[in-house]
Parts: structure tokens; sequence; C-alpha cells
């Protein structure tokens, strides 16, 4: 595929942010994980052969606009604006390609929306986070106090794209490269310096979380083909048995473990891409 280029995706949300690449090929929407953006594709995309590839910034990611000020972000309200990027892209079907959060808001759209994936390439989560029941107030109780406290809360910010970068490689163990990446596409300059583009009401506790059993009867209920491709060691919020457990309830699923961190699509492209092979073409 050609280096990905710049692109607007228009939606009756607003205009998505978006790079773009691989014209005429099976057309492949990709989701970046939680505080990522776009840019978290760049490094994969030279080894995708075939596919067109649309690489979003979520909504409040990146250099998409943020939901407005009553809105409440949610993995099951994103389908929506997908379903729109997607109808704007003129794709009345289409493969998935999720990372991490990404991964989670695809699990929802391939059993929300069967008639319209075709395949799914999930990397380092399958299906949402989940919570007990018995931690419902507590939970709720906390995301209530945090989304008010944001209103007192200043951006932090910083000198530099520099400082960004290595603020952003501490937080989450990346090389220096994958890290610039990311913070370059994330960032938005003000009189000081440099400032988080991303909304401050996705770093808070999410309100509500699905049931485990919840999660379960989605991944029951993808009918299409689906790679998993699992980093080792797990991530201590997706550990085994769970995220093992959760692939096997898929009808046509399949699962690769590769040795890496968890943006490993990022630092080890060329075997994240081997792992995917010819999947997104039938293959």
């Amino acid at each position: 595929m050609s280096v990905l280029s710049e692109t607007v995706v228009p939606t009756p949300f607003g205009p998505l942010a978006a790079l773009r690449g691989g014209e005429g090929g099976v057309p492949v929407l990709a989701l970046h994980g939680w505080l990522d953006n776009a840019a978290s594709f760049v490094p994969l995309a030279p080894y995708l052969r075939g596919v067109e590839l649309v690489a979003l910034d979520l909504p409040g990611h990146g250099r998409s606009p943020h939901l407005p000020a009553a809105a409440e972000y949610s993995l099951p309200g994103t389908v929506h604006t997908l379903l729109d990027a997607a109808d704007a892209l003129g794709w009345a079907r289409f493969a998935v390609l999720g990372h991490s959060m990404g991964a989670a808001i695809g699990s929802i759209l391939c059993a929300a929306a069967p008639e319209r994936v075709t395949r799914f390439v999930a990397i380092e989560a399958l299906g949402a986070l989940s919570d007990t029941a018995e931690h419902t107030t507590a939970r709720l109780r906390e995301a209530v106090a945090a989304r008010r406290a944001l209103r007192d809360k200043a951006l932090r910010v910083f000198p530099d794209v520099a400082t960004a970068v290595r603020a952003r490689m501490q937080a989450n163990g990346l090389s220096e490269p994958v890290a610039r990446l990311l913070v370059e596409r994330g960032v938005r300059p003000v009189e000081d310096g440099w400032v988080w583009s991303t909304d401050q009401r996705l770093t808070i506790t999410t309100a509500v979380r699905m049931l485990e059993a919840q999660v379960r009867d989605l991944l029951a209920n993808i009918v299409c083909p689906v790679r998993v491709i699992y980093a080792d060691p797990p991530q201590p919020y997706f550990p085994e048995p769970l995220r093992r457990e959760r692939a096997g309830l898929l009808a046509r699923g399949e699962t690769v473990v590769l040795a890496g961190g968890h943006h490993l699509h990022m630092e080890q492209p060329d075997a994240v891409a081997a792992a995917i092979g010819e999947f997104f073409l039938g293959g």
C-alpha cells in the first residue's frame, strides 16, 4: 500500500479526520485505541496489500472534533458514527481492523450490524472491558464526581513536542518513533506550548460498563470471520484465561499470539502484517 494521506470523512456528528491509502482495494475501516489516533496504523499500512485503509480519528481523539458538552462517550454510541462514516465513504460492506479500544468497538459493530461487516481483525482486545453488577453504583459515583471535577482542571502544557513525546513514552512504554507518531497527531498549540488535543472527558472512569455475560453474548453472535491477535505477555486488565475464553466464543474465529507489547502493531508491524496475511482478501 502507498503511504496514508490526510482526508476528512463527513458525518452527521461532524467531519472526522482520517488517514487513507490504497484506493481501489478491499475497504477496511481502522479503529485506534484509547487516547491514540489514526497515526496508530501508519507503521502497519505499508505492509497491508490489496486493501483500501481508512484510519479514523475517533470522536474526541486526534484531529476530530469533540462531542458536545452534554453528550457522553460510549462504545455502542460510536457504532453509529462508524456506520455514518462508512456510508459517507460509499461502503455498503467493509472489513474492520481494530486495536485495543478500537477492537472493543469493532466487536460491538460486528455484532450490531452483521450485514455491514465482512471480516474483522482484533488486535489486543476482543469485546469491551466488563464489570460486575455489584460495582455499578460505585463506578457511577466515581464517574460523576470525576466529570464534575474536570471543570476546574487545567490542561497540562508541554513546552515543546519532544517533552510530550517523552511523557507518552514513559506512560506506555513506547519507542520514540512510535510515541512521536501518536503525539504529533494528538497535540495542539497554545500560547505557552502544546496540550493534548484529546477530549479530557475520555480520561475519566466509564460511568457504566457491560456485564461479562453481555460481552460474551455479543461475541457469540458475531457471524463474520474474525482473526484475533494478542500480545504476549497479556495486559493486566485483559488477562488469561479471560482473553482466551472470549476468543473461544467466536463462531468463525482464530487466534494468533505474538511476543510483544500492547502496541505491537506499531512496534512490530511486519510481524503483525504477517499474522494478518491475506485475511482481508478472503485468504
